[in-house]
């Protein structure tokens, strides 16, 4: 593929800069995209703005966008119903009187472990986790950020951990695409090497039980316990507080069933939905169709116990879930965004320039090494582990092939780049969607979380830069 150099990463460079600094997340995303056609076109900002938008519309039209995108609005309506109808209140009495809250460690482990339990579909398990768990955070004096990272740190390492889900079917194809006898077994002999997912689930689970709180994660939760401010003054959550913080209606009754049953029917919903699209292969179905068909369940059976219980007219319910949409509409523009995003990444191709440059006079021993370097770049400045996932295994399969390095271990680091990248960049839609499922905002979570997950990659580079001499 034909690049145009250095040139392609100057957009996520400035982008990323820009809302790291700014916090400015709509202005530093559409700027990424007006500036990489502006780039391609040979600097012309006018047909930069024109081809900018013309990408923007044809992300969110395309249907599997869309569904992520409707999904996105509607798992609002899920969350102003649950809370509404008094289920959310009743399961955090439920959960109280079981003694499982008195604790702010007990909080934190029950949040990541309801968090790795949903490995299905990252962000749906991201959106389950967050509004189960963020009632019981905010009554233990926990800061959003710190719901954010243990939200975001179990998404990406543990859907390749246990890859019974759509990224384990999407990495055994692109393996089958370059050859490889027995892809299946190559990508478990991977997981035992993939440290950068290892590492990364091992720091949350101390994290849960310790509390350690390093770097912006020690102001936050100084913050929420001195001052008792969930949020910093000036954030701005990536949903509204009228959705996050919604009241139960006057005298209904405080029953847990009526956010858990909702919330159970979508989870369930979502294998269903994917052996069908699959016909007959859950790790062959259609992620999309799977999660927006979920909560459009999980709403109708909402809809219909409410009703029966005489707690919502049918109106109410409708007005709920409008006000639920209403509430997320901060992440469904950005995620619109970060589609936009990914179609001018492949245009300007930063992916393949920096998988060219790197492939010159490497030491077959520092390969391992080199690749994880390589694709945690690559994520963090794409926001995407999958597209860094095809540019990466076509490569390093070869590669190791040729150089006779260990296949799994040398799949590995790109998998655990990969993950990086879409565990902590700006950027990326699993990082978005974890700051909507926290209600915290979203540099805020970037900034919080960064340090965990480069104490993550530092751990894992000593890890294949050792493993590529010894394997």
């Amino acid at each position: 593929m034909q690049t145009i150099g250095w040139l392609s990463i100057l957009p996520p460079v400035v982008a990323i800069a820009l809302a790291i600094k700014t916090r400015e997340v709509y202005i530093s995303l559409a700027l990424f995209v007006w500036l990489g056609w502006t780039i391609l076109n040979s600097w012309n900002p006018v047909v930069g703005l024109v081809e900018g938008v013309n990408t923007f519309l044809a992300a969110i039209t395309s249907p599997g966008n869309a569904r992520t995108l409707l999904f996105s609005a509607l798992i609002g309506g899920i969350i102003t119903l649950t809370q509404a109808s008094g289920g959310m209140a009743g399961f955090i009495r439920w959960v109280e009187q079981r003694r499982l809250g008195q604790s702010r460690r007990t909080v934190r482990l029950f949040g990541i472990g309801t968090s790795m339990l949903l490995f299905l579909e990252s962000n749906f398990g991201l959106l389950v986790a967050g509004a189960v768990s963020r009632p019981l955070f905010d009554r233990a004096k926990i800061s959003r950020e710190k719901l954010s990272y243990i939200l975001d740190a179990t998404c990406a390492p543990k859907q390749l951990l246990i890859p019974i889900n759509a990224w384990g079917a999407y990495i055994v194809t692109l393996l089958a695409a370059q050859g490889v006898q027995e892809p299946n077994r190559v990508l478990i002999s991977a997981l035992s090497v993939n440290f950068y997912a290892i590492l990364a689930i091992i720091l949350v689970f101390f994290v849960g039980v310790t509390d350690w709180n390093i770097g912006p994660m020690r102001e936050a939760e100084r913050r929420v316990r001195e001052e008792g401010k969930l949020l910093r003054d000036g954030a701005e959550p990536m949903m509204s507080s009228d959705v996050a913080m919604l009241a139960a209606k006057e005298g209904v009754p405080l029953r847990a069933v009526n956010m858990l049953l909702p919330i159970v029917a979508m989870v369930t919903t979502v294998p269903i939905v994917l052996w069908i699209t699959g016909d007959g292969e859950i790790l062959s179905g259609s992620g999309t169709d799977a999660v927006l068909w979920g909560v459009i369940v999980g709403i109708l059976l909402g809809a219909v116990m409410y009703r029966a219980q005489g707690i919502m007219t049918l109106r109410e319910v409708t007005a709920y879930t409008i006000k639920g949409i209403q509430g997320l509409t901060p992440v469904v523009i950005v995620l619109a965004l970060a589609f936009a995003i990914a179609g001018t990444q492949q245009a300007l191709g930063t992916g393949v320039w920096l998988a060219q440059v790197a492939q010159a006079n490497v030491n077959p021993g520092f390969v391992p090494a080199i690749t994880f370097i390589l694709a945690c770049i690559m994520a963090f400045s794409t926001g995407t582990s999958w597209g860094t996932f095809a540019i990466m295994i076509p490569i390093v399969v070869p590669m190791a092939v040729l150089l006779d390095l260990h296949l799994g271990l040398t799949l590995a680091a790109a998998l655990g780049g990969g993950i990086f990248g879409d565990h902590c960049s700006p950027i990326s839609d699993s990082t978005i969607v974890a700051s909507m499922a926290s209600a915290s905002d979203h540099i805020d979570h970037v900034r919080t979380q960064l340090p965990y997950a480069l104490l993550a990659a530092s751990g894992a580079l000593v890890l294949f830069l050792g493993a590529g001499f010894i394997l």
